[in-house]
């Protein structure tokens, strides 16, 4: 099989044009040509123009992509396995990030008062208030956000620990319902997802099952709450907003 520079630009999410800049330099050129002269692609090229997309996304220049590929002493393995540690390392960090934004904004919406240490302390590595500008422009208006701040005023070291550890178990029911299975609308999904509301609450503020309703359409529609969640288990955000939906079609027929 041959392709078409048209066909594996498609293939690779690049440009024409861009395809035509790495052979001009020598870094990916076609392996054949037609009886018209046009580029004509096969499968090793194709891996080629893998691997070289792979460190490109890792940041390396286009020179040193060249120099690491036409290694002579290089086996492909070697690519692959230095390519997924790099990859690896940077979902890390990626996953890093997306729990600060969620800590942060958690965290603040919630009101938390605590010395700097004891932030640090229940809260990790993240500051907390991070994203204090963005969670006041979303919910700073509202009834519930003024409850949490004038409820969780008080909190201490060990009421914030608690609310966490409460959060986390309820988490791990939904993972274990995951696991065994169960659908999302299935009354135990149901009932761990009243238990959410109920954690919100007695903890936070008054959540009514309309207001539970948009906060699972949150978890889906903001990026940066459905990766944190998915961190967990990949899913794991859908299956919450489901078990969320039903349990309030549950309550309020």
């Amino acid at each position: 099989m041959s392709y078409s520079v048209g066909q594996v630009a498609g293939f690779a999410g690049v440009t024409v044009r861009t395809l035509h800049h790495y052979d001009e330099i020598a870094l990916f050129s076609p392996g054949g040509r037609s009886h018209a002269g046009h580029r004509r692609y096969d499968d090793a090229d194709l891996d080629r123009l893998q691997q070289i997309l792979f460190y490109r996304e890792l940041g390396f220049p286009l020179d040193e992509v060249a120099v690491l590929l036409d290694d002579p002493a290089a086996d492909p393995r070697d690519h692959l396995r230095r390519q997924h540690t790099l990859l690896s390392a940077r979902i890390t960090k990626l996953q890093e990030m997306a729990v600060a934004v969620e800590t942060a904004m958690e965290a603040r919406k919630m009101g938390i008062n605590l010395t700097p240490e004891e932030k640090f302390e229940v809260f990790g590595d993240h500051d907390p208030d991070a994203y204090a500008q963005e969670v006041e422009e979303r919910w700073g208006g509202s009834d519930a956000y003024r409850e949490s701040r004038r409820r969780t005023a008080s909190y201490t070291k060990e009421d914030w620990q608690r609310i966490q550890a409460e959060a986390d178990d309820i988490t791990r029911r939904f993972v274990a319902l995951m696991e065994s299975g169960a659908e999302p609308e299935s009354p135990a999904a149901m009932d761990v997802a009243e238990a959410h509301r109920g954690w919100i609450s007695g903890n936070h503020y008054a959540c009514s099952y309309e207001m539970h309703v948009g906060l699972a359409e949150m978890y889906m529609a903001d990026e940066r709450f459905t990766r944190n969640i998915d961190r967990i288990k990949p899913g794991l955000a859908a299956f919450q907003r489901e078990a969320m939906l039903a349990n309030a079609i549950r309550h309020v027929r």
